[in-house]
């Protein structure tokens, strides 16, 4: 395969042997099947010269990012790994079950009109069962709920305050098709805080495609986001994200991974924020509102792993120290284990599950109820998982708003 992006090989050769992203990879550790980031990374990546990975532990890397975030040499080791799973992908074919979970548009379409109709066949054992042995997806994979009703939709029918100010709310996926209640908390807590929210049409970013090392077709479409979300970074307008994984995509993985260079897509990257990230800038500003209620509640905090991947540390610990009465456990582990469509896959969710156990372990033993997390298949594989309600951290702040009635 050509399309290697060379500055990121390049950073390979930085790479000493240190052995410190082996230290920190939690899948290395959970199983023999992926002999670490160094092995599959930069040694391999030696004698692929461009073209595929000589063996099939490279797909068993989940593309956390940790061995980069870690790596003391500046080595790009995980977005090496992705280039060279793509290449994987391409010289052997991705089966229909990759292709068809990296589409999230596609299944939010689908099931979005017949919600309730595909959420009841869907909490069946007997579909589980029919979807695992079918399509190979692990019948105790945490899957999402359909709303039924879009946040595209609710915001056609709703004229918003305006504001000396405008943003733009960039959705994703999840928040349009499985949970518009954090969509429509995102909004308000922005309205709150005086700014004109504009929501317009918008597409996946191509982070599931990407993943599964469909590469032609992620760079397809983040170019198509790219192109309409372009007019409004062209006007000056910051891009407000509560997808941290989606965010990150358009901020810096579309151009270091795909190597996409298109300049609307640079703008756009330029003027991208977490949700989080921006309301604490704001805040440090001086413009963020802090009419903050008491919330006394006791909740678990986990940053996720593309959360961290912005470099940004953990902007939601600073709010929610704002709110009176909130008592947050910062959970020091490195991973759920579920990156993203990882977790799904029948052979793979004995792994995800076995990277979050030390998560879960202490989830339940905080004897919290509720649990907080920036992204949003995190929530949904460690609520499966804990039976804990998961929450994104805007939800929090909208309740200590006094927005949620």
């Amino acid at each position: 395969m050509s399309g290697f992006d060379e500055s990121m090989r390049a950073s390979l050769d930085h790479c000493v042997k240190c052995t410190i992203c082996e230290s920190f990879c939690p899948f290395s550790a959970a199983t023999p099947l992926f002999p670490g980031p160094k092995y599959v990374g930069p040694q391999a990546e030696r004698y692929r010269g461009g073209g595929p990975s000589p063996d099939h532990s490279l797909d068993y890397c989940s593309g956390c990012g940790i061995c980069t975030q870690v790596c003391p040499q500046g080595v790009k080791i995980a977005e090496i790994n992705s280039q060279a799973r793509a290449a994987l992908k391409e010289e052997h074919g991705a089966p229909l079950r990759d292709r068809l979970i990296a589409r999230p548009v596609l299944s939010g379409r689908m099931g979005t009109p017949v919600a309730p109709i595909a959420n009841a066949v869907m909490g069946t054992r007997a579909a589980r069962w029919a979807l695992e042995r079918t399509l190979g997806i692990h019948h105790r994979a945490a899957m999402p709920r359909w709303s039924g009703r879009t946040l595209r939709g609710w915001a056609r029918r709703r004229r918003g305050p305006g504001g000396p100010r405008s943003v733009v709310y960039f959705h994703g996926c999840a928040a349009n098709y499985y949970e518009p209640h954090v969509g429509r908390m995102a909004v308000e807590v922005l309205e709150h805080n005086g700014l004109h929210v504009v929501i317009p049409k918008q597409g996946c970013c191509g982070l599931p495609l990407q993943s599964n090392g469909l590469f032609p077709a992620a760079r397809r479409t983040v170019r198509a986001l790219g192109r309409r979300l372009w007019p409004y970074a062209r006007a000056g307008y910051d891009i407000v994200g509560t997808s941290t994984s989606c965010t990150l995509m358009l901020k810096r993985e579309a151009r270091e991974i795909l190597g996409v260079e298109d300049r609307e897509l640079r703008v756009v990257g330029a003027q991208t924020f977490d949700i989080c990230e921006y309301l604490l800038a704001m805040h440090e500003r001086g413009e963020l509102r802090t009419d903050f209620r008491p919330v006394d509640l006791r909740v678990p905090y986990h940053a996720p792993c593309q959360q961290r991947g912005h470099g940004i540390g953990k902007p939601a610990l600073d709010l929610f120290d704002l709110v009176p009465g909130l008592e947050v456990i910062e959970l020091d582990r490195a991973c759920c284990g579920v990156a993203g469509t990882y977790g799904l896959k029948r052979e793979k969710y004995d792994i995800a599950m076995s990277v979050g156990a030390g998560l879960f372990d202490d989830i339940r033993a905080s004897g919290a109820d509720t649990a907080v997390c920036d992204s949003e298949t995190c929530r949904w594989h460690i609520g499966a998982a804990t039976g804990a309600t998961m929450v994104h951290p805007v939800e929090v702040l909208h309740r200590a708003y006094g927005l949620s009635g």
